[in-house]
């Protein structure tokens, strides 16, 4: 099944628990935006549905396989990560790109002709192969997300999982990187982004995942949730959709 499943999961830092039981289902050809408060739980549940946090309980399953019978690299050929706050590595972004391959090298790790294409390709998709000898220092913020986007293009993966990827961009760059996570979607990938921009959020998701109280209280269309009385009961803010059908909260 193309789906990312989570049944039952909790996870937890030591004896600190962060979420418990969460039960949701994530599809392809969808763009999932994760939203709570600040120290919800939306980065943890990421890393648990890459394996890098072990659960305590539950299972997850990743297109109809579970979690737990898969190992580092098998995930990593099904599902990329960009973490927030990344680092600025000293290389060009062609070189930052085809890291992207590194799940699909054998031993010894040589890049083939097949991989230098997928860069390009990925590159290409994002529109920013004429940089790709440039330093990744030298980029602004927006090109050098895309940067990131292409190489987990690069990867090859059906799913692509974002933690709060618009972060310190200007909102030209935000608006342009949900334009492509968008594209990405409807290209038949999975991606699951976790947002703190409400009104960027609900605007570019096909379905919005809610998490509160350690669980994911909902996961239903923008507008459904927007009816509902989560963004009240958890922000403080009613979302509200003009006649343009561009959300807002109002406060």
């Amino acid at each position: 099944m193309a789906m990312l499943e989570l049944k039952n999961v909790s996870v937890g830092y030591g004896d600190i628990p962060v979420l418990d039981g969460v039960s949701v289902a994530f599809e392809k050809g969808k763009l999932t935006g994760i939203i709570g408060v600040n120290g919800s739980g939306k980065s943890t549940l990421l890393k648990a549905m890459l394996g890098i946090l072990p659960m305590s309980d539950g299972e997850i399953m990743m297109d109809g396989r579970s979690l737990r019978d898969m190992g580092r690299n098998e995930i990593a050929k099904k599902a990329a990560y960009l973490a927030q706050g990344k680092s600025t590595p000293d290389m060009t972004v062609e070189q930052m790109v085809l890291h992207g391959r590194f799940p699909h090298l054998a031993y010894p790790r040589r890049y083939t002709k097949a991989d230098l294409q997928m860069a390009k390709m990925a590159m290409d998709a994002v529109g920013i192969s004429y940089l790709a000898e440039k330093p990744l220092c030298a980029l602004s913020g927006g090109m050098r997300q895309n940067a990131y986007i292409a190489m987990a293009l690069a990867q090859d993966t059906d799913w692509i999982l974002l933690d709060e990827p618009t972060a310190y961009l200007d909102i030209a760059h935000q608006i342009e990187l949900m334009r492509m996570l968008k594209k990405l979607a409807k290209m038949g990938k999975g991606v699951i982004a976790v947002m703190h921009d409400l009104p960027l959020a609900f605007d570019f998701s096909d379905e919005i995942a809610v998490i509160h109280d350690r669980k994911v209280v909902a996961c239903s269309t923008p507008i459904e949730i927007c009816r509902s009385s989560l963004p009240m009961e958890i922000f403080g803010v009613r979302m509200e959709r003009r006649e343009d059908n561009k959300f807002y909260c109002n406060y």
